[in-house]
This record gives C-alpha cells, structure tokens and sequence, in this order.
C-alpha cells in the first residue's frame, strides 16, 4: 500500500509542473506582444517558431509556481526565442517569465536601434510588468512588489538602466568618439565592418558623421521602478553610462561577461561596470565565449558579419550554458523569495 501511495505522490509532484508554458499579451498602440513562459500541468509539444523547434505548452493553464516574475529584455534585433532555455530554467524555478518586444528593435522590426531603442525599454519594461499584473490569467499567481530583470546586450543596457544606470545619447557619441575603431561594431552595429582596407577611412568618417548628427544630446536617461529588485545583466553595452550612477545600486545587481566578445569588447562594457560598482557579483565569467554565448538557443545558420559576432569561437563549450542559466535562477530565488 505505502509504496503505491509513495509512487503516486512522485507522480503527482512531478505533473504538478510537467511543462512550460506558452501564451502572450497582445501588443498594442504603444507596446509590442509580451510573451510569457510559466508554470504549468500540461506537457510540452513541439512547437515551430521561425528557425526553431521548441518544446512548450502552447496556451496552457498556468499554476502557481513562487510568486515571482521575471522580465527578460532582449538584445537588438532579438526576440523570445533566443532565450527559451533560460526561461525554461527560471519556470522550472517556479518563475513567470515576461518577454517584451522592443520597439524597432527587435526580429520583426530592426529599424531603430542604438541608443533610440535604449531612451524607450525601460518604460517599455515597466508597461510590460503593468500587463501581466492586469492579465487576469497570470494577476491572482503573481506579487508584483519584488520583480527581477535580466538584460543581454541591448538588453543589458536595459537592465543596468533599471538598477539606476544614468546615461545620454552624448555618451554614445563620446565612446565612440574616442574608441570607434577599437570597439567599431558596438558603435555601427552590423551595418559594415573595418576589413583593413582603403574603404576603412570612409567608414569611420561615415559613421562618425552619423553618429554626431544623431547623439548629440546630452540630457541624462534616467528610470526608476520601485517594483525592480534584483538585476542581472549579460555582455550589456554600457560604454555610454556615467559609471558613478552604477557605482552603488540600490538592489543586488549580477553581470555575465564573455571574454572573447567582439561586438561589445570587454574593456569598454562589461568590466567598466564591474570596476566602478562595488556591489556587483560577478556571476559568470566565460572566457572562451563570444557575444552570441547568451543567446540559447543560438539561431541556426548564421553566416556573415552577424555569424562572426555571434556564433559560438572555436573552442567554446556551450554545454556550460546550462549551468549558467541554473546560477541565474539562483540569483533571483536568493533575492526575490528572501523574506
């Protein structure tokens, strides 16, 4: 009898959470779709998105998982897909995982990247934490008074803003200014690269003529959501924040950094945050990483500029990402289930 009854709870736990699930807040005047993972009874399926086939339980009912939501921002020209894996692993937490689309800088619409895009996210963040807490399916599951950010690349820009960051479009152009062929896709983004050639001349002139037109303002971005309370920010472009505003953040902020990132070089983003914050964890450090580490899984097929930035260096081991995305969890269980 008692082993029966013992099997029967084992199986009953583990469908209690037997899949992830898939549904979405519709976009609207102001704001892209909002995709959301979450806790679920329901197994998974596979699924087609674009390039991908992903295992999720599309539109299923959501259960209760810890009472905590997660919101992931996305890097330029990203989308949800790309971090399927470590959403899987924060609804395996127990986590509710929100995705908002950025506008015009995301995998439908890549028209107004850069520090553009940076001004708009972290309204678009706070907007996209307001949706699901007015979702009748996910508001009774949720406490929105403790919610946690994660940001990679573009997104970590967002993120490190959402921790107190300060920075201007006058930063931007400042960076780039004083670092463009050094750090020149971070300032260009995968419009052209240097080769080495005679072209190499116009290109920088080109773009420094873009960019002063453009970024020239130096009025300080600033967002503050008392709701946000722990950070974690991954590869982020960071070049053009006042570093003293990230020198004391007032919730527990983490950084991922990767060391063989080409399209955001360490020494400008990644390590000017961890030398000027004095309370920052480093979370994970891969040294054999490039950009495109944290993008799990990682688009098929890349070829070109966009390949070179972002598939994974020779050498990589991306089986490790998995343990990342546990340490991940971690941070946010450790700092949002805290009493």
């Amino acid at each position: 009898m008692f082993p029966v009854l013992i099997l029967v709870l084992f199986l009953w736990a583990n469908r209690a959470q037997a899949g992830v699930g898939l549904e979405e807040i519709p976009a609207t005047a102001t704001d892209g779709i909002v995709t959301l993972f979450y806790p679920t009874q329901a197994e998974d399926q596979p699924l087609r998105r674009g390039r991908f086939v992903l295992n999720l339980a599309e539109r299923a009912g959501p259960i209760r998982g810890n009472g905590r939501l997660i919101v992931i921002s996305h890097g330029s020209g990203g989308g949800p897909w790309v971090h399927v894996n470590l959403a899987r692993a924060l609804v395996e937490a127990g986590f509710v995982v929100a995705m908002p689309q950025h506008h015009a800088d995301n995998f439908m619409d890549e028209s107004n990247p850069g520090p553009d895009s940076w001004t708009l996210r972290p309204a678009e963040v706070s907007r996209a934490i307001d949706a699901v807490g007015r979702d009748t399916r996910f508001a009774s599951l949720l406490m929105l008074d403790k919610v946690g950010i994660y940001g990679m690349s573009a997104g970590g820009h967002t993120a490190l803003s959402m921790a107190g960051g300060r920075w201007s479009p006058a930063g931007f152009k400042q960076h780039c200014e004083a670092s463009l062929e050094e750090d020149f896709q971070s300032c260009v983004g995968l419009i052209t690269r240097l080769t080495g050639s005679m072209f190499d001349g116009i290109k920088k002139w080109a773009a420094m003529l873009v960019i002063r037109h453009r970024f020239s303002d130096a009025t300080p971005r600033e967002h503050h959501d008392p709701r946000v309370a722990a950070v974690v920010a991954g590869v982020p472009t960071a070049a053009d924040f006042d570093m003293t505003s990230l020198a004391h953040p007032a919730m527990p902020v983490a950084l991922i950094t990767a060391g063989q990132d080409h399209w955001l070089i360490p020494r400008f983003h990644s390590d000017l945050v961890m030398q000027a914050c004095k309370s920052c964890v480093l979370l994970a450090h891969l040294p054999a990483a490039g950009h495109g580490a944290l993008l799990s899984p990682l688009p098929p097929g890349l070829t070109g500029l966009v390949g070179d930035m972002l598939n994974d260096p020779p050498g990589f081991d991306r089986s490790q990402m998995a343990e990342v995305d546990q340490k991940i969890a971690r941070f946010f269980e450790q700092h949002l289930l805290q009493k």
